[in-house]
């Protein structure tokens, strides 16, 4: 298995908000492009949360563009088991005509969480 991410988009004004949905495989591992949508500026802010069947205390999450640059500038390293956590626009990068793929390391077999990317 190697894990699931489901992909949603909704448009607030001149904000879009980006939200996946993740299941870790038997190796705590999942990675997904969010399909051919490209996307352009810069990122408000982003959201981990944990799902009752919560990843293992210090999962990652990276979300890299087409040039395999992280756009969370490392900040999603080290995420907490037990509580939705926050990461702001201060520590954040932009995307420029690029598509994302998110990708969860270190979860834990089978485990559950959301991430949620503003961007505008």
């Amino acid at each position: 298995m190697a894990g699931t991410a489901t992909y949603t988009e909704r448009s607030y004004g001149s904000v879009k908000l980006l939200k996946c949905a993740w299941t870790s495989s038997a190796g705590g591992v999942v990675s997904g492009t969010a399909s051919s949508v490209v996307y352009d500026g810069k990122l408000l802010a982003v959201a981990t949360d944990p799902s009752a069947t919560a990843p293992t205390d210090d999962y990652d999450v990276t979300v890299l563009d087409d040039n395999s640059m992280d756009v969370l500038l490392g900040a999603g390293a080290n995420r907490d088991t037990a509580d939705t956590e926050y990461l702001l626009e201060a520590n954040l990068g932009a995307v420029a005509q690029s598509t994302l793929t998110v990708t969860i390391a270190n979860a834990g077999s089978v485990k559950l969480g959301t991430v949620y990317i503003w961007i505008r």
